[in-house]
C-alpha cells in the first residue's frame, strides 16, 4: 500500500553533452510489489492514480508484472506523482512532484478491507504515511484491519524528511512499527529516527517495537535480528550504477521468500542478492531481478 510515481532517471551525458532522463516507474511499495511478483509471490497493490497518461502507464505495468491492481483507484482531474533521480559522486538524489497527487488524497474509508483480510502480508512504509494526513490515517486503518485478521504487517521506514518534520516522522513511524511483525529500517533512516549510530544498538531499539528486524546496511549487507538471535549477512559485490530501488527490491524479495516458507535468515540472504542485482541497472523497476538470476548470483558466491 502506498504511492506509485512516474520516474525520470538521469543518464550519462551524450556525445553532445546533453543530459537525458530515462522514463520509468517508481514508488517504494509499488517497487516492492513488483520485486515480490518477480520472485514468485502473488502480489497486489492498494493505491490511487490519476486518469492521466502516467496512471495508464502504471496500470499497464502492473498488468504486465502480474501485480493485481483491482484495488487501485483511478481519480479523474488529479495527477499521478512524478520524480526525478540525479546522480553525482555522493550517490543518487531525488526531486519529487507529488503535492495533491491521486495517492496523497487517499482516505481511510477507501481502504479495501476485504482484500487485506484475504492477504497474508500487508506491506507499507514511511512514505505511504508521509504523503498526507489522510494517507497516514488510511495506513493505520489498514494495519488495524490486518492485525484483526491475523495478517502479518511489514513496515519499511523509507524516511523522507522533505515530506514531514523529523519529530512527526519518528512518532508516526515508530507507532506503526510497534504494530508490525516485520520491520526493514535502513541504517541511515534509523540513525535519523533514533539518534543511534551503532547497528546493534539500532537493532536493539527496533526489537523493542517489533519481533523481526531486517537492518539494511547498504554496501555492508544487512543484519537479521530477532529477540533470540542475530545474523550479519555480507553484501554481494557487483558493479553498481544506481541504487534507486535496492531497498524496495530487498523488501519485496524478502517477503516473497518468507511467504514461500524460508526462515528469516535464508530469506534475507536471497533478498540481499536481489537488492545487489537491482543496483546494476538504471531505474527502480527495470533492474529488479527474477528468481533465476538471484539464484545464479547466490550460487556464484
Amino acid at each position: 500500500m502506498g504511492e506509485p510515481m512516474l520516474e525520470f532517471n538521469q543518464q550519462a551525458p551524450g556525445p553532445d553533452g546533453r543530459v537525458l532522463y530515462l522514463e520509468g516507474h517508481g514508488g517504494d511499495t509499488s517497487n516492492a510489489a513488483i520485486a515480490a511478483a518477480r520472485s514468485g509471490a502473488s502480489a497486489g497493490y492498494i493505491s490511487a492514480v490519476g486518469t492521466d497518461a502516467a496512471g495508464d502507464s502504471f496500470m499497464t505495468l502492473w498488468a504486465r508484472e502480474g501485480v493485481d491492481a483491482n484495488t487501485v483507484i483511478r481519480r479523474p482531474g488529479v495527477p499521478t506523482g512524478i520524480y526525478f533521480v540525479t546522480h553525482d559522486a555522493r550517490g543518487h538524489h531525488f526531486s519529487f512532484y507529488r503535492t495533491g497527487s491521486a495517492a496523497a488524497l487517499y482516505r481511510p474509508q477507501e481502504v479495501p478491507e476485504e482484500a487485506i483480510r484475504a492477504s497474508r502480508i500487508l506491506h507499507v512504509s514511511g512514505i505511504s504515511q508521509a504523503i498526507s494526513e489522510t494517507a497516514c490515517d488510511a495506513v493505520f486503518h489498514a494495519i488495524h484491519i490486518a492485525r484483526d485478521a491475523q495478517v502479518k504487517v511489514s513496515y519499511d521506514t523509507n524516511l523522507r524528511l522533505r515530506l514531514w518534520p523529523a519529530a512527526r516522522a519518528a512518532a508516526v513511524i515508530h507507532a506503526a512499527i510497534g504494530m508490525a511483525d516485520i520491520t526493514l529500517p535502513s541504517l541511515d533512516d534509523a540513525t535519523a529516527l533514533t539518534g543511534l549510530t551503532d547497528p546493534d544498538a539500532i537493532a536493539d531499539f527496533y526489537l523493542r517495537l517489533c519481533p523481526l528486524v531486517l537492518l539494511k546496511c547498504g554496501a555492508d549487507g544487512c543484519i537479521v535480528a530477532t529477540r533470540d538471535s542475530r545474523t550479519r549477512i555480507p553484501a554481494h559485490r557487483v558493479k553498481a550504477v544506481d541504487a534507486t530501488g535496492a531497498g524496495d527490491t530487498f523488501a519485496g524479495a524478502l517477503l516473497a521468500r518468507l511467504l514461500a516458507g524460508d526462515d528469516p535468515v535464508t530469506a534475507a540472504r536471497y533478498a540481499n542478492a536481489a537488492a545487489a542485482l537491482s543496483t546494476t541497472g538504471y531505474g527502480a523497476v527495470a533492474p529488479i531481478p527474477r528468481e533465476v538470476t538471484v539464484r545464479a548470483l547466490m550460487a556464484a558466491g
